[in-house]
């Protein structure tokens, strides 16, 4: 298997290795997963519901900007509803569902949502909810993501062009798993990356970005301009 200089594995998937559509044996979480996000985040205004499903279902959870949490949160439903298939050794890994913030700014409706500079977000949401059951493996704690081999920005906005699935920063840690009498539901957030810092984990690990997320105060919300955590700062003056 091929492996990152950090010792993690690397997998890397085409068309060909998709699984055919088998519909999903477990009983949908939607209301639970709906209760726990108003119990940990807020009232939930609007859910985006899929049209035309493959593999599992997947909606979309909106919370709006409050005084006290001044930006969109976006929640899916239905990744959970298939277990993934976990290596040997990872245990009560099997379901999770994922989560990205907003700036308060940002546009968001159906109508919106057909420029690309806006749906993105949502997009890779709703991809990455399906992509184990597609391709029989799983997402966890500290996995990447590149957009493409070489990864490209995500927009032509930004430079950020890949994602790492972390636990929620912004919202505590009872939002952080959903415990159900058949499974218990991981909640990870996407934080998207710079090309350096995602080389910066492939060599070293994920927690050797978390010293410049606190540095530079990297949270949930989505910064398309935010400082990179990994690079050096240039020093100028006589030497």
């Amino acid at each position: 298997m091929e492996t990152s200089d950090s010792g993690s594995p690397i997998y890397r998937y085409n068309e060909e290795d998709k699984n055919k559509f088998e519909a999903a044996s477990e009983d949908s979480s939607m209301e639970e997963i709906s209760d726990h996000i108003e119990k940990h985040i807020g009232e939930i205004d609007m859910v985006f519901h899929e049209i035309v499903s493959d593999q599992v279902h997947i909606d979309v959870h909106w919370v709006k900007p409050t005084a006290a949490k001044p930006f969109h949160t976006l929640v899916t439903s239905g990744m959970s509803d298939k277990p993934m298939n976990t290596p040997e050794g990872v245990e009560n890994c099997e379901y999770a569902e994922l989560s990205i913030c907003l700036p308060e700014d940002w546009k968001i409706s159906e109508e919106d949502f057909k420029d690309e500079s806006n749906y993105w977000p949502v997009r890779w949401l709703k991809f990455l909810a399906r992509f184990p059951h597609e391709y029989n493996t799983w997402l966890g704690y500290g996995h990447t993501i590149p957009n493409g081999d070489p990864a490209q920005p995500f927009d032509t906005k930004t430079k950020l062009s890949s994602v790492v699935l972390l636990p929620s920063i912004i919202f505590n840690e009872q939002f952080h798993t959903l415990e159900l009498p058949n499974k218990s539901i991981d909640f990870y957030t996407l934080i998207p990356l710079y090309k350096e810092e995602l080389d910066l984990k492939m060599k070293k690990g994920v927690e050797f970005l978390f010293d410049g997320f606190d540095t530079h105060h990297v949270s949930d919300v989505l910064d398309l301009n935010r400082p990179n955590v990994a690079k050096r700062k240039k020093l100028f003056g006589l030497f």
